[in-house]
């Protein structure tokens, strides 16, 4: 059923359908009746796309989970540039509920909630060499960061006539 046939109750009149132009008027109960069921074919068709959608997300879709003692990487940012994304590692004090844990954050965060969703987590594998500083990168209370250049390396300037 198209969308102008569900709002409007009839058909477009298109120029393929003009041999048509006669439907039948229907009052009272019939139009109650139709609009009803044209409800329950408009639900019925959005339910079956929307578990198709749901089959086509899931195959792609992997359930995190964590527990008390893991250590995990905190999402900070978006991806820019060479910005860091991540930060951390911290240590999981606890699960807060079925999808959300506590983090054991340094003192200089202590300003930020100490919960997080488990799509601002990342596993970390506890290799000392990727250990990123939250103290080099002065996280605001927010999550943010202010990104300075440390030095300007060349100049070029370009006259356009």
């Amino acid at each position: 059923m198209a969308p102008f046939e569900a709002l409007y109750g009839r058909r477009c009149r298109t120029p393929l359908n003009w041999s048509k132009p006669g439907e039948r008027v229907t009052f009272g109960t019939d139009l109650v009746k139709q609009a009803e069921d044209q409800v329950k074919f408009i639900h019925s068709n959005l339910k079956r796309a929307q578990s198709r959608q749901k089959t086509y997300s899931d195959k792609r879709r992997r359930p995190l989970a964590f527990e008390g003692g893991d250590h995990v990487y905190l999402r900070v940012s978006l991806m820019k540039g060479l910005a860091p994304r991540y930060v951390g590692p911290f240590k999981i004090t606890e699960r807060c509920g079925s999808v959300a844990y506590r983090l054991e954050l340094p003192p200089h965060l202590a300003a930020v909630h100490d919960v997080f969703h488990v799509s601002q987590l990342k596993k970390c594998l506890r290799v000392p060499d990727e250990v990123i500083d939250a103290s080099q990168i002065q996280i605001q209370p927010d999550l943010t960061y202010e990104e300075k250049p440390i030095k300007i390396l060349d100049q070029k300037q370009r006259s356009t006539r």
